[in-house]
């Protein structure tokens, strides 16, 4: 991280006491280890049978010798009728549900089509689940679906992996096909984020289900970004909203059209996993014009049917928002949601409305439009989120590309409004950037816009894209994340939370241009010693209690919540720590400070509160390392 962002301030406070030694940080990578590679099922096809099946009633699976990869035969898929039929392999009798294993498999196609490498499954309501794992364009050649992970979810049946192409008058061809146990990787030892940038906002990342069956994946949101947790898709609409429960309500209650039912069987295992590592949820996202059913906005919730009335629109738009309250607050009673993504990306580029009609039909239309004429569904959708959110959860208005001078004044002006009303909390800007856009200086032009709000700031989605991933590229990566993590520590005042948008680059949204801060093999990146150079790790480990005169201490008891530098226990390292400190030391009357905050500032816990702890907490703000003597 750069120096950019020193506090002047601290100097005067400390005089010479500045030009203490602070402790170095050590950031010796450990490489990554590969030690479980047991094969769980492996086939080459020179055999006479094969276990794989057709998955429509039209293909013809048989060996042949006019195609292979390793020896004499491959397996042919011919007479395709749809995209979707293709080979697959039953799984429910070789692997176990929520567990990582890797596939490695050569598959071939004509040149212009698309293969796709899928999985399916069916949940504990009976829903049939289809996730495209990973699609190559073959060229006509043998190509390589190696070291792919996949996973299967708890409390759920039918397990298929299988093989479908973009055009069904291909042929498909198949072979040397083998599954292993996911290799144990060992997480490297080095500074916790949540660490490094507790004195400025929680940290935090999101997953999908899909993630909690790798250990080293889960190894590293354990340790780096525990405070928040985003669910990538789970509580989405197209995810929560149940056709058939509510199709069986409206039947059940006189033909009701406004009482859409919900389920939280996708997001069971997430929520499971929050709940028993007491780790908080950001809510996301409850009104969206994507990823958002047609059936929800037609009349008798049917796909094919007319829009309904704005009038009949609010109320179903006040019983979903309910429901998803009411549901999580009842099975899910100890997992604390501290903030909800009330409205997403309801503005364009250019600060108006999105155009009316399905999203689902027109990339980029908004259903919601469509039935409200404009974008006034938005108060209605904070109203409701403000009555029925648990008590404590902020609600923020969410979007991406908000540098945007169109669109950043839009929000603004959306905001300030909904402000003035008691029904918005804060901002969330999701920050998808690129190494070559937006600049640091165009991010920060945002940022002071929301900060003048008033309102809160959490930066939802964060990752940066680089089209050069040679090591040159990398290292213009770390730049711009050290850039704009500094701004963000800037503006750390308005800020309350940084949630990084996944993990580890193979499991991004964005995979093909490594937008993250550690690899594929779960190592950090030159990103990741960017962002946590020059800062000093700040635990929360509990400790001793201790009880002071002005430079002496002794031990009385643990300390629950113990904060280095925090002497006013605000939960937050500042400049006021310092002043506090200051004047305590120097023995001013006039200074109250608890147990506690006496605890926080004995920075180095080395026993005693005195000029060398304030040096510490001073150098820590400015961001002062050894080399800064």
């Amino acid at each position: 991280m750069s120096k950019s962002i020193t506090k002047k301030l601290l100097a005067g406070l400390t005089s010479g006491a500045m030009l203490a030694t602070a402790a170095a940080v050590n950031l010796t990578a450990v490489p990554a280890s590969a030690e479980d590679t047991r094969v769980i099922y492996s086939t080459d096809f020179e055999g006479d049978s094969f276990d794989f099946t057709r998955r429509g009633e039209d293909e013809t699976l048989e060996l042949t010798t006019e195609q292979a990869h390793g020896g004499s035969q491959s397996l042919c898929v011919s007479t395709r009728a749809q995209g979707w039929n293709g080979p697959q392999l039953a799984l429910d009798n070789l692997i176990e549900a929520n567990t990582e294993y890797v596939v490695t498999a050569y598959a071939m196609t004509p040149w212009y089509a698309t293969l796709t490498l899928s999985m399916q499954y069916t949940d504990e309501d009976g829903k049939i689940h289809y996730n495209n794992i990973l699609g190559q364009t073959c060229d006509g050649r043998w190509t390589a679906y190696e070291g792919v992970k996949f996973s299967f979810p708890a409390d759920t049946t039918d397990w298929y992996l299988y093989f479908e192409a973009s055009d069904a008058n291909v042929n498909i061809y198949l072979d040397d096909f083998t599954i292993t146990a996911a290799p144990e990787v060992e997480i490297e030892d080095i500074p916790a984020l949540v660490d490094v940038y507790r004195p400025y906002f929680k940290i935090g990342t999101a997953i999908m289900a899909s993630n909690l069956s790798s250990k080293p994946f889960m190894g590293l949101v354990e340790k780096h970004f525990n405070e928040s947790m985003t669910f990538g898709n789970e509580l989405k609409p197209d995810f929560v909203l149940d056709k058939a429960a509510t199709l069986a309500y409206m039947e059940a209650n006189d033909g009701d059209q406004t009482n859409p039912q919900i389920s939280l069987t996708s997001a069971k295992a997430l929520l499971n996993y929050c709940r028993d590592n007491n780790i908080p949820v950001r809510g996301h996202t409850l009104v969206w014009h994507s990823q958002t059913p047609d059936w929800f906005f037609k009349e008798n919730f049917s796909d094919d049917g007319n829009w309904v009335t704005k009038e009949v629109m609010i109320q179903r738009m006040e019983n979903y928002i309910k429901n998803v309250m009411e549901a999580l607050a009842e099975q899910y009673p100890t997992v604390e949601f501290y903030a909800w993504d009330v409205v997403n990306e309801a503005w364009t580029d250019g600060g108006q409305p999105r155009t009316a009609g399905s999203n689902n039909v027109t990339n980029g239309n908004s259903a919601w439009v469509q039935v409200f004429g404009d974008n006034s569904f938005i108060e209605y959708a904070f109203k409701f989120a403000r009555q029925y959110a648990p008590e404590g959860c902020k609600l923020y208005y969410n979007d991406y590309n908000e540098y945007i001078d169109g669109k950043t004044n839009a929000i603004c002006e959306m905001a300030a409004d909904l402000k003035e009303k008691g029904l918005i909390d804060g901002i969330g800007m999701q920050s998808h950037l690129a190494t070559n856009f937006p600049s640091a200086a165009q991010y920060k032009n945002a940022l002071a816009k929301f900060a003048q709000l008033g309102l809160d700031i959490q930066v939802t989605e964060l990752d940066i894209t680089t089209s050069d991933t040679s090591q040159a590229g990398l290292e213009t990566q770390a730049q711009v994340y050290s850039d704009i993590m500094d701004a963000l520590v800037e503006y750390s005042d308005s800020i309350s939370a940084v949630v990084f948008w996944g993990v580890t680059d193979d499991q991004s949204w964005r995979a093909s241009q490594v937008p993250l801060l550690f690899d594929k093999d779960f190592m950090a990146k030159p990103a990741y010693y960017a962002i946590v150079d020059g800062l000093e790790p700040v635990t929360t480990a509990p400790r001793e209690t201790t009880t002071t005169t002005t430079t002496t201490t002794t031990t009385s008891g643990p300390v629950e919540n113990f904060l280095a530098g925090d002497a006013d226990c605000n939960g937050a390292v500042e400049i006021n720590d310092v002043v506090l400190l200051s004047r305590y030391v120097a023995e001013d009357a006039a200074v109250k400070i608890s147990p506690e905050g006496v605890s926080n500032g004995d920075y180095n816990q080395d026993g005693n509160v005195d000029s060398t702890d304030i040096t510490a907490i001073c150098r820590l703000l400015a961001h002062l390392t050894d080399a800064d003597q």
